[in-house]
């Protein structure tokens, strides 16, 4: 582990934890690699039986990927790198043998949406916020499978809200669509409950689980072998992406185009 992605061991629990609160816990490169390094090494490790992912601080569970990583994307062939980057990091996650559980406070969005969508419980604080809102930001899309993902998880027509309208949910419309199953008050109320939560979970039959997991995942696999790679070029190679990262580095409105 980096000092941007923390690891500790309790009893069985390993807690993950993205550690850049200063830039609301935004997404390295190398914090996506160090994550799904922990969720395949836990998978051949007897020692762990439940892991939780959180961010450090309040105000963030992770604000999607670091923008300063896109700005030397020129080419279809970087967007489409990206785009099975992040499908390797999130595939990892979703096999990952053990049960994983996401303490969600604050921002909950791009990647880090994307992260909370395929751990397995999420729980959150009063605070947390959840969405996409790169049609007001970058100008980006999700890929295919994120879309099928997501599709999968709330349903087509609340995606198709969340980004349209590139708002985000709050607790309370998070927990109705069954994004959380809990919310609650404060920071210490949240990681309390979900290191309570991962002792309990820890405690039941591993296979039971692992059939779980991986029965609901192959209940959307079908969805998911759809192509969109021509999405993913239209978009990223844009003149309105390059646009999108300029403006939100400098942070001005960005001057959308349309090509």
């Amino acid at each position: 582990m980096t000092e941007e992605l923390l690891q500790e061991r309790r009893d069985g629990i390993l807690f993950l934890t993205f550690n850049r609160p200063q830039a609301r816990n935004a997404m390295t490169f190398a914090m996506y690699e160090g994550l799904a390094n922990a969720c395949t090494a836990a998978n051949t490790d007897d020692g762990v039986r439940a892991i939780v992912l959180t961010g450090a601080g309040e105000k963030a569970f992770a604000a999607g990927t670091d923008i300063g990583q896109f700005t030397n994307f020129r080419t279809a062939e970087d967007a489409l790198a990206y785009e099975a980057k992040i499908d390797r990091i999130l595939t990892a996650i979703e096999d990952c043998r053990k049960p994983m559980i996401a303490a969600i406070a604050g921002a909950c969005t791009g990647g880090g949406a994307a992260i909370a969508g395929v751990c397995d419980i999420r729980i959150g604080q009063a605070n947390a916020r959840f969405g996409f809102p790169i049609a007001k930001t970058l100008g980006n899309t999700l890929s295919m499978v994120n879309h099928a993902r997501m599709a999968a998880l709330v349903g087509p027509a609340r995606v198709t809200d969340l980004i349209f309208t590139a708002r985000l949910m709050e607790a309370e419309e998070m927990r109705s669509a069954g994004l959380l199953s809990e919310i609650l008050p404060d920071n210490a109320a949240l990681l309390a409950r979900a290191e309570e939560l991962a002792r309990t979970i820890a405690g039941h039959a591993p296979l039971t689980l692992q059939a779980t997991k991986q029965a609901l995942r192959r209940l959307s696999a079908a969805a998911r072998a759809v192509n969109g790679d021509d999405l993913v070029e239209m978009c990223f190679t844009s003149e309105d992406f390059a646009e999108g990262v300029q403006s939100f580095l400098a942070r001005r409105p960005a001057q959308w185009k349309g090509r």
